[in-house]
Parts: C-alpha cells; structure tokens; sequence
C-alpha cells in the first residue's frame, strides 16, 4: 500500500483516499463475504442489541450494553459494541455482531488512512458518510439478516459541538440534535433518555442518564445486558468532548447503577 519510506502510495488502478473503496477494487477477498448465510444461519449468529447516544453539555456520549444473543440463547455476557473510530468520534454497533465488529474496525483503518493520504483528518460529517457508505454496500447481506445498524457520534472541531447520527440498513443516515437509541432495547432506552436528558447535561450526569436508559432497557428487553454487579460486567461508555476521547471508568457505572436503585427503593423515577 505504501513504498519503503511509508508515504507515498504505491501505484495500483485505485488512486483515491478510501481505504474502503480501496479493498472493493483491488483486494475483495478482504471483505467479509457473507453471501452463503442463510436466513435461518443468520438468526443464530450472535447479535448486539442496545446501543444509545446523546449530546451533553461539552460533547457527546455513547454507550452499549455488553450482552449478544443467538436467537434464545446468549451468545456472550462481555462483547464490545461501542468503539473509538478516532480520537474525536465513536460508532456503536447493534445487529449482527461479526458484520458489525468488522465495520467498526474498518471504519477506524479508513479514516486513519485518509489522514495519512490528505494531511488533515476528515471532518466529522465525511466521518458519517463513509459510514453511510459501507452500510449501503452491506445490503445484500442485510437482506438475509445480517443487519448492522449503528448510531455515530462525536466531537465537531469545526463547529466546536457534539454531533451524532443514526442509520437505516440501506445506508440512510440522519442526524439527531438531541439522542437517540437502537437494538432491541432502544424503544426502552430512549423513553428513558426522554425523562432524564437535558441540553445543559455536565459530564457525569449524562454518565448517569445513560446508565438509566441502559438499566430500562434490561429491564423490558430480555436481550439487554445492563449492569451486572454480580459478574464485574459494565456497559461500554464513551465520551467525546473538545479534548478528545475518554472513557467512563467501571467504578463510575457501579455508582450511578446503585444509586438508581436506591432511587426505585426509595420510590424514585429512575
């Protein structure tokens, strides 16, 4: 891809910036190839579910829940569904968890690879659109139930504001200006986030809210991991904000769980 020094691009029939774009011209066999699953193979791989995002004061926030099912089944207590795609965005990943882990990882290596070819990274709503971009060539697999449907967000060091996107299984991709949620659990989630969220959120109370939507979701959706104390195992949160990216600590999570606990005890809406 690169010559010895490491920055000048070899010569090959592509000559464009995207990493993507590369790999569908001139190496496909690195793509997932996903056309041989079935329907009903494709109901028993694992799955992400709830995933949600919001802005907040100084940024935005994501957050997942760390539970995948196979149908019925749980397919595992502890995946990752939220990722930093660089220092300033962050995707997180619901549907079919393979395609969705793969599209994550690829996103990261495109836009570091456009900043290596351009000089300059790309602006946050290029971010979104090579998302958009690797969404719609994954229809055909979405199709036969291998859906990857994620929600994107970061820190817009043009406009000096948090952003986020959420996206439809052919690529559509929308912008929301206050939060949103998807999976199996984000009916649940974004009623909860519609009680607690606020435009004038700091830092650890959007931590909390987020918490909250996560903890509503696993309590009506039986697909939804939630906080689990008994395990050691916490949803992922991320926050991206004018300094770049940081990520919630476990010790943080545990103390917004049990204090929305002792809220229900004591009769609270959390």
């Amino acid at each position: 891809m690169f010559s010895e020094g490491g920055t000048v691009p070899l010569q090959g029939s592509y000559q464009g910036s995207s990493f993507f774009e590369l790999l569908q011209v001139e190496h496909d066999h690195l793509l997932p190839d996903l056309s041989a699953w079935g329907e009903s193979a494709a109901a028993m791989i694992p799955h992400g579910t709830t995933v949600l995002t919001m802005k907040f004061g100084s940024g935005v926030l994501v957050a997942g829940d760390r539970l995948a099912t196979a149908g019925h089944s749980v397919a595992s207590r502890d995946v990752v569904k939220v990722f930093e795609t660089d220092p300033y965005s962050v995707m997180a990943i619901s549907g079919a968890a393979g395609p969705c882990i793969e599209m994550a990882r690829i996103l990261s290596v495109e836009l570091e690879h456009y900043e290596k070819l351009e000089g300059e990274a790309l602006e946050l709503e290029g971010k979104a659109n090579k998302l958009s971009q690797m969404i719609r060539a994954n229809l055909p697999a979405a199709m036969q139930g291998l859906a990857v449907v994620p929600l994107f967000a970061g820190f817009d060091t043009r406009r000096k504001t948090g952003r986020l996107w959420k996206f439809d299984i052919t690529g559509g991709r929308y912008e929301e200006g206050e939060f949103d949620a998807t999976g199996s659990g984000g009916l649940y989630a974004r009623e909860s986030l519609k009680h607690g969220w606020r435009a004038d959120l700091g830092r650890d109370e959007a931590v909390k809210v987020a918490v909250a939507g996560l903890t509503a979701a696993a309590d009506e959706d039986r697909a939804t991991g939630g906080v689990d104390l008994e395990r050691g195992i916490y949803p992922i949160i991320k926050i991206c904000t004018s300094d770049g990216h940081e990520d919630a600590t476990e010790e943080e999570i545990a103390a917004c769980y049990r204090s929305i606990l002792e809220a229900r005890a004591a009769g609270g809406n959390l």
